[in-house]
């Protein structure tokens, strides 16, 4: 049976729900599964707590404006409004574990351990152009802020396989699950998120967060291989899928198998060179991290969703998938790599 938390999880990845309600569904998974929530109000003082409430109606009313507001201008001037108030609000002592539940439209994501959190966000200006804001918040012993803005850059960047940037130089995204892993040492931080991207096509995409020797975060490096594929290439930066606007691909991370599972994609009409043909043939590709590297599986499962079937989450065995448990392994046998 799935849990809750998986149910909305299943909601969460789904394409045809509307970005509102997409990011509402993710950030109450976050909500769920982050246990700090029911103490913020020990570690703000009554004074300061009433005064970060009285912002969050502000925010609430200027999140909605981001998203409905007719004009373009209006949605602008709603998000630049947004982002003063935020900040201001941030800077209440201690606010870090303050969730701002009534941000509906505003993607709020803690780290497995609790050491920052990411707000993302997107503003349309109009079906063909949209740009994402966001911040890092890291978690400080003195209850102080320290805020990382998070700059677009994503329309001046060629090359997003191998691009290693800053919080200047982000390659914008709407996150909406952190993965923690550890090697040598160092914490990385899996970041999964989507990208409306176009009118035709959205973009999910995979890349790793790390903290450099000054504590400032470091988007990318070569954390993505292809040495287990019969065709190998070079490892990346980041991996993402781009499919059609309504062909509702997944891309998940599987805690029980301990995998990043994402369909594989073929062209509905035989032309792979546009994307927005792009839809899951019932197959599923997986990155599985090993010695600081998420490395690529072809073919996670052996067998093939018939028409009609929809996959659950945390699909460790055909028995959930509909199928036979005895031939539920992750395939053995190495093909030709899909996806990006």
């Amino acid at each position: 049976m799935l849990s809750r938390t998986n149910i909305l999880m299943q909601l969460c990845i789904m394409n045809h729900a509307s970005y509102r309600l997409r990011v509402a569904i993710c950030t109450l998974i976050t909500a769920i599964q982050f246990t700090g929530f029911g103490v913020y109000a020990q570690q703000l003082n009554k004074t300061d707590l009433v005064s970060i409430r009285q912002r969050e109606d502000s925010l609430k009313r200027l999140s909605d404006e981001i998203i409905s507001g007719r004009e373009a201008a209006e949605r602008f001037r709603a998000d630049s409004s947004f982002t003063r108030m935020l900040v201001r609000a941030l800077k209440t002592p201690n606010s870090f574990r303050y969730p701002f539940d009534s941000l509906q439209s505003i993607s709020r994501v803690y780290s497995p351990d609790s050491s920052f959190r990411l707000f993302t966000w997107q503003v349309i200006r109009d079906p063909s152009l949209l740009r994402r804001h966001g911040a890092i918040q890291m978690k400080t012993a003195d209850g102080s802020l320290k805020l990382f803005p998070l700059i677009d850059r994503s329309h001046l960047i060629n090359d997003l396989a191998d691009t290693v940037s800053n919080n200047d130089w982000w390659i914008g995204s709407i996150y909406y699950k952190i993965i923690l892993k550890e090697f040598q040492g160092i914490k990385y931080y899996t970041l999964l998120g989507y990208d409306e991207h176009s009118m035709r096509s959205t973009m999910k995409r995979i890349e790793v967060l790390s903290f450099d020797k000054n504590g400032n975060p470091v988007f990318g490096g070569p954390f993505f291989g292809f040495q287990e594929d019969s065709v190998r290439r070079s490892p990346q930066s980041r991996f993402w899928i781009e499919y059609k606007k309504d062909g509702n691909a997944r891309m998940q991370y599987d805690e029980e198998m301990d995998l990043i599972i994402y369909d594989h994609l073929i062209s509905e009409s035989n032309e792979p060179n546009k994307k927005y043909t792009y839809i899951p043939d019932g197959d599923y590709e997986g990155f599985k991290w090993k010695n600081g590297q998420w490395v690529h599986i072809d073919k996670v499962f052996t067998f093939k969703l018939k028409d009609g079937e929809a996959p659950v989450i945390n699909p460790q065995t055909e028995d959930k998938l509909g199928g036979k448990p005895k031939t539920a392994e992750p395939a053995k046998k190495k093909g030709k790599s899909g996806g990006n």
